[in-house]
Formats: C-alpha cells, structure tokens, sequence
C-alpha cells in the first residue's frame, strides 16, 4: 500500500488529534480554551474516522473498521452527554475515545505495517 494523499490526511489528523487532544485533557475544564481544544479535536478525530473508510486492504474493510464506527459513535455520544449537562459521562467518554486513539496509534508504529515501516527503517532499525 502506498502513502496516498488520503492516507496522509489520515496520518496527520490522527497524529494532530494526539497533541490537541492531550492539551484539551490537561487544560482547565470548562474554559473556552478547553472548548475550542476540544471541538478542534472532535473536528480532526471525524476527520481521522472518516478518512479511513476510503483506506482498505486489497479492496475490502477490515475489523479495525468497525473501530471507526464505534468512534463516532463514542463521539456522538460524548457531545450529547455534555450537552445534557451529564459532564461525568462526557469526561469518561472523551478520556475513553482519547486512549483508544493513543493504543491504536501506537499499533500502527508495528514494523510489519506501513507507518511502522517508513518509520523504523528512516532511524535504520530494519
């Protein structure tokens, strides 16, 4: 598979949700600025989610996939929850969303798949 633009789109979304995402964590609840943090990184996760329909093996959509649905999923249900005013739910929902994503970000550094690849072979490891 080669690095296409929507599999850069992918990549760059997914990497800048990361840090956008960690900041909103770590800024002061409730603030406008972890608002527009976290509006930024809802924005960059979709875009994540989204982009990743169009990157299938040999054709096909696979289990991490289904993955996506439960993102959007988890998405929708968090900004229902905060707009309900059910912060609690919100918290754990977002913190939830946002390991998922570190954990498959760090599955993606795997030698065997491409990012991994590009990755460990530009420090010289394979």
């Amino acid at each position: 598979m080669a690095f296409t633009p929507l599999i850069l789109t992918h990549v760059l979304a997914a990497t800048s949700a990361i840090a956008v995402g960690g900041a909103a964590l770590l800024s002061k609840k409730g603030t406008p600025l972890h608002r527009l943090l976290g509006r930024g990184w809802v924005i960059l996760m979709l875009i994540a989610v989204l982009s990743s329909f169009g990157i299938r093996t040999h054709g096909h959509y696979s289990w991490i996939h289904l993955l996506s649905l439960i993102t959007i999923a988890g998405l929708a249900g968090s900004i229902y929850a905060v707009a309900k005013g059910n912060i609690h739910a919100h918290q754990r929902g977002m913190r939830s969303l946002y390991i998922s994503l570190v954990v498959a970000g760090t599955f993606t550094l795997l030698p065997q798949r491409l990012l991994g690849h590009l990755v460990w072979q530009s420090v010289g490891l394979i």
